[in-house]
């Protein structure tokens, strides 16, 4: 049986052109003022959404509705554990900002708010820039985040660095960024406005946080010379507020550990250091019996956490977070809301059978506000290839993002596998050119 909730049921892409839904309209804001008493009576506000919507097709929100609907976004995003801090969000009102360079230092801004190095703080920070408005273009970040590492093909066809931006490090290589072929080259940032269409804009050193990853144990593990940057922002999905779509919000919380040395680190289409661990370790990887791919897992995940902690960079184990994740459950189900939730991507890819969020059924139900990764976001993120397709005509869309897939947690999912030979994609010490 399908699991139940919007991802399964027929839909029609995103049409930017088309009028916001007056009925998701009306129902925001009466949650709004619903939320907040001393806002007073919605009927008041009702008209006026209604009479601006008639005339221009769509509405602007106030400071307090865009700061409630973002929170909102979060606590109904059915793919995130750490939902329990969603009222600490911190939202950055940027709509008034439409230029490219102007955005990109807001870009880097936001980074900076983030991730706080010299207080040692990461905070859940979120930058909203203009809504789409019906018939116009709109901006948007290509990078599915802010800060991504660049993969390089090698002589034998294997990948240096992260195989699943090989294809966005060639496309924007094509537009005339050069990289500096190491195994963690962060990325440009590429913004696209109808204005100054597409710029590729290099982070300055100072704006990304990386965290050299060592061993508490170990102490080989330091030559390999692995990093992970500190702050995942999220920067290609789509904001869905009351009807209105923010296609440029980038938005961030803090790793999980596993996120890193679960995935980024170990899974075969990524830097794939499992069998170079194993090896260091001295484990047999000739047999499955020996578990040496669990084993080399642990130490792997270890050492994240061990190195984050050591400089002072926030992250959360997945053991003390599956447990938060229930708390904020019971907190839900106290104040009579329902809580969505995709057990698939709640329950962690390390040993999530000892974990609380493991033994539980979970609904998955689309609860608006929420954040949408639209398909061509979603190939734009990783190719850096627009996608030329022919738009539907104009006209009212009722669930204008039911076909887009549901909001995420920072560097989880599937990750489709390209053909590449299975070999590490850093050397022994990390940084070395090939």
């Amino acid at each position: 049986m399908p699991v139940p909730g919007y991802r399964d049921a027929p839909n029609d892409p995103w049409r930017p052109e088309a009028t916001v839904d007056s009925a998701e309209a009306a129902e925001f804001i009466r949650r709004v003022h619903a939320d907040n008493p001393a806002l007073g009576p919605a009927e008041p506000r009702l008209a006026e959404v209604a009479a601006e919507i008639a005339a221009t097709g769509t509405y602007t929100h106030t400071p307090t509705e865009l700061t409630h609907g973002a929170k909102l976004a979060w606590r109904n995003a059915s793919r995130c554990i750490g939902r329990l801090y969603w009222n600490s969000l911190v939202v950055r009102d940027r709509r008034h900002v439409t230029g490219a360079d102007d955005i990109f230092t807001e870009i880097v801004e936001h980074l900076g708010t983030a991730g706080d190095r010299d207080r040692q703080v990461i905070r859940p920070v979120i930058t909203i820039f203009a809504p789409a408005v019906p018939g116009k273009p709109y901006a948007r970040i290509w990078n599915d985040q802010l800060v991504r590492y660049a993969g390089y093909r090698r002589e034998d066809g294997s990948v240096l660095g992260d195989p699943r931006y090989l294809d966005f490090t060639t496309a924007v290589t094509d537009r005339g960024w050069q990289g500096k072929r190491a195994a963690f080259d962060v990325l440009p940032v590429v913004v696209e406005t109808p204005v100054d269409g597409v710029r590729v804009l290099d982070l300055p050193d100072t704006a990304v946080w990386e965290v050299p990853i060592g061993h508490p144990d170990l102490p080989w593990f330091a030559d390999l010379g692995l990093r992970w940057h500190a702050v995942p922002a999220i920067s290609n999905m789509r904001l869905s507020i009351g009807g209105v779509s923010y296609p440029m919000a980038p938005f961030n919380g803090w790793y999980m550990g596993t996120e890193i040395g679960g995935r980024n680190f170990a899974d075969t289409d990524r830097y794939n250091l499992l069998p170079l661990v194993a090896k260091l370790m001295g484990l047999d990887t000739g047999t499955e019996r020996t578990l040496w791919r669990d084993r080399a897992l642990i130490e792997l995940n270890r050492a994240v956490l061990w190195s984050f902690d050591r400089a002072g960079a926030r992250i959360s184990d997945h053991h003390t977070e599956s447990r938060h994740f229930l708390r904020h459950c019971e907190k839900e189900e106290k104040a009579g809301r329902p809580v969505p939730a995709d057990w698939t991507w709640i329950v962690p890819p390390v040993s999530g059978g000892v974990t609380p969020v493991f033994h539980r059924y979970y609904d998955e139900l689309e609860l608006r506000p929420n954040f949408y990764l639209d398909d061509e976001a979603r190939v734009l993120g990783t190719t850096g290839r627009p996608v030329v397709q022919k738009r539907p005509s104009p006209g009212p869309d009722r669930r204008p993002h039911q076909h887009a897939k549901p909001a995420q947690c920072p560097a989880r999912g599937h990750i489709p596998s390209p053909r590449l030979p299975l070999r590490p994609a850093v050397p022994l010490g990390g940084d070395a050119k090939v």
